[in-house]
């Protein structure tokens, strides 16, 4: 993340991250204030096996894209609501790169899902993180249908 002030919103990916059993750095590096120490932490992560990367930012939010330009592994970029705009502008500079450097993005302060998405990823290759991640879809539609049979019997 580009500051510690977007701890609070990226501990949601790494909520999810832990649900799958997949193990993950969390730090800050700014795009702008400390561009030498964000390229290292790609250098180090990559060496160290990592293979999906999540990058969330506010404001101006480069952050997902110097990592793009770093790595070839996949990257996720969180644009985080900050400033005037309350995220708008984030989205708009994550979602908006060049061809040949990608960067997926999630909706703004959509953190849950940028971590649901990299265990996807990694799930592609990896048959117990796959399981993991279709347990949660049934709870999920489980909870679903318990919450549509306490509605039904609330309008009997």
């Amino acid at each position: 993340m580009g500051s510690d002030s977007d701890a609070e919103t990226m501990s949601q990916a790494a909520a999810a991250l832990d649900e799958a059993g997949i193990p993950y750095d969390f730090t800050v590096a700014s795009a702008h204030r400390s561009p030498e120490r964000a390229k290292q932490i790609i250098t180090d992560a990559e060496a160290n096996g990592c293979a999906v990367f999540i990058a969330g930012a506010g404001m101006a939010a480069h952050l997902p894209g110097v990592v793009a330009s770093f790595t070839t592994r996949p990257v996720i970029g969180v644009p985080l609501a900050s400033g005037a705009m309350r995220g708008l502008d984030s989205l708009y500079a994550i979602v908006q790169m060049p061809p040949g450097i990608p960067v997926a993005t999630v909706a703004i302060d959509g953190a849950r899902n940028a971590g649901i998405l990299a265990a996807q990823i990694i799930g592609t290759g990896n048959p117990a993180i796959a399981d993991k991640l279709r347990e949660q879809r049934r709870g999920m539609a489980d909870a679903v249908a318990v919450k549509s049979k306490k509605v039904e019997k609330s309008t009997r």
